[in-house]
């Protein structure tokens, strides 16, 4: 089993900054891509950023020139700096890891348990 654990969350004014991390742990895990999400109250959870074990990332338009996702793959840790925020980005923000055991096997899907995020305007 593979356990995520998100921490930087909080409250911020709108234009202010923001850098989440999130620590991968767990033996004999081989840590895929590993990636950024959101969900606000009642909207679906979205893809904010997603980088891959070699390091390169996509992210949603919305965040595009503002968030910046990287990653240490000795620490098993991603990170995502957020720049200029504004009030639309406050959401529960959840680690995604994608990981197996054996190199036989599919990738499963891990997650966090969510770190707030709340930007006042």
């Amino acid at each position: 089993q593979v356990q995520l654990v998100e921490s930087g969350g909080g409250l911020v004014q709108a234009g202010g900054s923001l850098t989440l991390s999130c620590q991968a742990s767990g033996s004999d895990f081989s840590i895929g891509a590993m990636a950024w999400f959101r969900q606000a109250p009642g909207n679906q959870r979205e893809l904010v950023a997603i980088i891959t074990r070699g390091g390169i990332s996509n992210y949603a338009d919305s965040v595009k020139g503002r968030f910046t996702i990287s990653r240490d793959n000795a620490k098993n840790t991603v990170s995502i700096q957020m720049n200029s925020l504004k009030p639309e980005d406050t959401a529960v923000y959840y680690c995604n890891a994608a990981a197996r055991r054996y190199l036989h096997q599919p990738y499963s899907n891990y997650w966090g348990q969510g770190t707030q995020v709340t930007v006042s305007s």
